[in-house]
């Protein structure tokens, strides 16, 4: 019997490109989530530590999520390379600033490659991508959230103690959202 091929790929080799381009973001976010729990692990932020533990897992799945569409498409999904990981970060506040900072990256890459699907009229990829909207908007508000315990709760004192406290109980409804 013989193997199926793939003849022609479903998506442009500018979309495979954008999309191949997104997992490499979405990579280098779950090594840079990593990198965020070692420095909270190292420096007594046990719930902040997992927070990113959990981000990072999410991360690496977003990454398999694109990975597994391009090649469903007939596209060739590439693995790879993360280099240039921040691993040292100059306060707890500034882990959440650049989480914060890392998540909009990731919205704005998402809407290029949304706005190149419209060009091409790639609805099915369009479609794909709407539930990465979905995640970004509850990724940015869960990140803003923590940003402003630090405004909230204050850092003096047990301050950060308190702001680690409270990181694993953000949620987010899109209820409240209007949705």
């Amino acid at each position: 019997m013989k193997d199926l091929v793939r003849i022609k790929s479903l998506i442009s080799a500018d979309i495979e490109n954008l999309l191949n381009q997104q997992i490499k973001k979405e990579a280098h976010s779950a090594a840079l989530y990593l990198s965020m729990a070692s420095w909270c692990d190292r420096n007594g932020f046990d719930n902040s530590a997992e927070y990113f533990y959990k981000q990072s897992d999410e991360e690496r799945q977003h990454q398999l999520k694109i990975f597994h569409y391009v090649c469903d498409m007939g596209g060739t999904a590439i693995s790879p390379d993360t280099n240039n990981v921040k691993i040292e970060f100059s306060s707890f506040r500034e882990v959440f600033e650049d989480a914060l900072d890392a998540e909009i990256a990731i919205t704005q890459s998402f809407k290029n490659i949304a706005a190149r699907c419209h060009k091409e009229q790639d609805y099915v990829t369009l479609e794909f991508l709407n539930w990465f909207f979905k995640e970004q908007r509850e990724e940015e508000y869960k990140a803003r959230r923590a940003l402003e315990l630090f405004d909230l709760i204050g850092e003096e004192g047990t301050g950060r103690w308190e702001i680690d406290k409270h990181v694993q109980k953000i949620s987010y409804s899109g209820d409240s959202a209007g949705e």
